[in-house]
């Protein structure tokens, strides 16, 4: 599903951030990316995603070289890569609703078929009562879910997630990763990058370990 040989990614000055980083990750898989803050978590996701692209070395997903990739490849992959951001990135001018629509509309989706979607994963959610509000209006754990619903409505064959309990309670936190938990059953390769040490024991899964940007375990 997704193979990197030999990656490496560097910006001005010469900052590097990931060194020769060779890993495999197969469909289905449910895989945590750990380490410190600045290890080269945040940006591994980003070359997975497309929004960077690595200095040196070859990245493949589903079997296309996306270091290769052109910018109008890239938002063909994207619609299989689902993307819960550290910081949401929700619109706050916008309600629930058009939040999780907006990624579809921008794929050219008929309303049906949006509105379908979108209804089905805030049921999934348990987000129905919350469609029409604002995401100021929400709680921290209930904007996270909105995030993860933004990224579950292209239906993703890959899901990426970026500290996503960084800012929610103990138990919330466990709520979030046993959903993830969920999503991956239902066949979806799930990738989070996370800190927390305690998640990642209580969840046994394949770890990743990143120091200063290079893979130690």
């Amino acid at each position: 599903m997704v193979n990197m040989f030999h990656v490496y990614k560097s910006y001005e000055r010469a900052i590097s951030v990931l060194t020769d980083i060779t890993v495999k990750i197969d469909k289905g898989e449910f895989v945590f990316i750990t380490g410190a803050s600045g290890a080269g978590k945040s940006t591994l996701l980003k070359l997975i995603f497309c929004i960077e692209r690595p200095t040196q070395g070859q990245i493949i997903i589903g079997g296309k070289n996306v270091s290769r990739f052109t910018e109008k490849d890239t938002p063909l992959l994207r619609r299989k890569i689902g993307f819960v951001f550290q910081d949401f990135k929700l619109l706050n001018n916008k309600t629930v609703f058009d939040n999780i629509a907006l990624s579809l509309r921008i794929t050219g989706m008929d309303n049906r078929e949006i509105n379908k979607r979108v209804l089905r994963v805030l049921a999934y959610l348990g987000l129905q009562h919350r469609a029409n509000f604002k995401p100021l209006t929400l709680s921290g754990g209930e904007q996270q879910r909105v995030a993860i619903a933004r990224a579950l409505a292209k239906e993703p064959t890959i899901l990426l997630a970026d500290e996503p309990t960084g800012n929610l309670d103990p138990q919330r936190a466990v709520d979030i990763f046993n959903l993830f938990n969920d999503i991956n059953a239902r066949g979806t390769t799930v990738i989070v990058a996370t800190h927390d040490q305690a998640l990642i024991e209580r969840f046994n899964k394949r770890t990743i370990h990143l120091d200063n940007g290079k893979i130690v375990e």
